[in-house]
């Protein structure tokens, strides 16, 4: 079950936009991102290690991305909310590991494609990061505030943030445009 984002809970918050240079029409952003392959993941950041999908016990698609948040070592089970060509809503309740130890952080990944005009689209990659009941345990544990964690979470996503969407954005142009992935960026 969801949690929503208070600001008792929020970790971090942040959207980043990057152009697409083909037509709204041509875009699948849930097709791109379901059919991504493991390769593809790990060029759009440096901070990517791995990615695979799978499916929840119900049929439902899951994207597992495998990645480094700032110190943490993430495990991502996104599930495919809702998946269309215009938008994707990812939810996981991710694994954070650090030196610390480990702990679970739900993270809500949307991705949106907008018409700006006939022959380009707007891609937004938007990440809101939640503290779970365990990571408020975790950090309790560590003697750790949540206003800190949550600065140091806001920056190191915010970072990748940065890293990672212009590169979505041109995969998935390159998609929209030859059908195929591993295409020059």
């Amino acid at each position: 079950m969801e949690i929503i984002q208070t600001p008792e809970n929020a970790l971090s918050h942040s959207t980043v936009t990057a152009i697409i240079n083909a037509p709204i029409e041509k875009v699948n952003i849930a097709d791109w991102l379901l059919n991504l392959p493991d390769a593809e993941y790990q060029r759009c950041s440096t901070q990517h290690i791995g990615a695979a999908i799978s499916t929840t016990y119900d049929g439902e698609p899951v994207s597992l991305n495998v990645e480094t948040i700032g110190d943490a070592l993430m495990v991502q089970h996104y599930v495919a909310v809702e998946h269309r060509p215009d938008y994707c809503r990812m939810l996981s309740i991710s694994d954070s590991i650090t030196k610390g130890g480990r702990t679970k952080v739900q993270v809500l990944w949307e991705l949106k494609a907008t018409k700006i005009d006939d022959n380009t689209t707007l891609y937004t990659n938007e990440i809101h990061a939640t503290a779970t009941p365990e990571m408020f345990e975790y950090l309790k544990e560590h003697n750790v505030n949540l206003v800190d964690a949550a600065a140091s979470r806001q920056a190191a996503s915010d970072a990748h943030n940065h890293e990672e969407t212009p590169n979505f954005a041109k995969s998935i142009e390159n998609k929209a445009l030859t059908g195929k992935y591993n295409q020059p960026f």
